[in-house]
């Protein structure tokens, strides 16, 4: 007889895995039977909006790693499974803006992380409310059931596309020497996750491929979450090659309506200068 899966506990897997993206990543793999600890960890450094930036918050980033996790398993045809990755993490992304009202970081837990009096402020609230009872843990908790969902849905539906398939998250770490199961891994980060024309998602896949080559080099060394030079070298460049700007929808000049319209950007050379010196850094 085959043993019912056993159900995580939303709180204590964020208080366990320290970060809102890893905790979020390690849900929906367990959710779907998928095992990556190590990928998971690196997603640690896209917590608080991408390195505690603000933008989107940490936990749709590893959702959609978990997404691009399950399509790689998923479909034997690889463009279908990038196409399944960038549905599953819209509707993703439409979920978790229905449940917070929000996407980005500082929209939603109102703090500027990088701010040490905010951050010191926010500290001393949480600590008096009790951290596990926190607002980004009691988001986790009500939004991972609707998470669930959108993802169910989003990896199974019929998806209109009429063209290979492209993503600028899974160019941008294929140049990074990815394997085929890694590059879709972060498809679903296409157009600032889900075609959503946020924060670039390019950007997202770059440093967490940094992440996680760092930790393959480093097994069992421990490191700062948000201090890591490959990490920070990344964003160095990326504000090189966009003078600062963050948002997919900024950089790319247009909003991606579909699937099509994203592969023929990318196609066409579109961002092309921008993933090469990411894939470089």
């Amino acid at each position: 007889m085959e043993t019912a899966k056993i159900k995580l506990n939303p709180r204590k897997t964020f208080w366990k895995c320290g970060a809102c993206s890893h905790a979020m990543f390690h849900l929906l793999n367990h959710e779907f039977d998928n095992v990556k600890p190590l990928e998971e960890k690196a997603s640690d450094m896209l917590a608080g909006g991408i390195a505690q930036k603000g933008h989107q918050c940490g936990m749709l980033w590893g959702g959609s790693l978990a997404l691009g996790t399950e399509a790689y398993r998923k479909y034997d045809d690889k463009t279908m499974a990038v196409a399944a990755a960038i549905n599953a993490s819209k509707l993703l992304a439409d979920s978790f803006q229905k449940r917070a009202n929000a996407v980005n970081c500082r929209d939603i837990s109102k703090v500027d992380w990088e701010n040490k009096f905010d951050f010191a402020i926010y500290m001393l609230k949480t600590i008096a409310r009790g951290f596990v009872f926190s607002p980004c843990f009691n988001l986790i908790v009500k939004w991972t059931p609707e998470a669930v969902q959108a993802a169910n849905k989003g990896l199974s539906e019929n998806i209109n596309y009429t063209q290979p398939c492209f993503s600028c998250s899974t160019e941008v770490v294929k140049k990074m020497g990815a394997t085929e199961e890694e590059s879709i891994m972060v498809a679903g980060f296409a157009g600032g996750i889900g075609l959503s024309g946020n924060a670039c998602g390019a950007l997202g896949a770059a440093i967490w491929y940094k992440m996680l080559d760092w930790g393959k080099k480093n097994p069992g060394k421990p490191e700062s979450m948000f201090n890591n030079p490959d990490a920070k070298k990344v964003l160095r460049t990326f504000y090189i090659q966009t003078d600062s700007e963050m948002l997919c929808k900024n950089i790319c000049k247009q909003n991606f309506n579909s699937l099509d319209e994203h592969s023929d950007y990318i196609k066409s050379g579109g961002c092309s200068s921008l993933i090469e010196a990411l894939a470089k850094t």
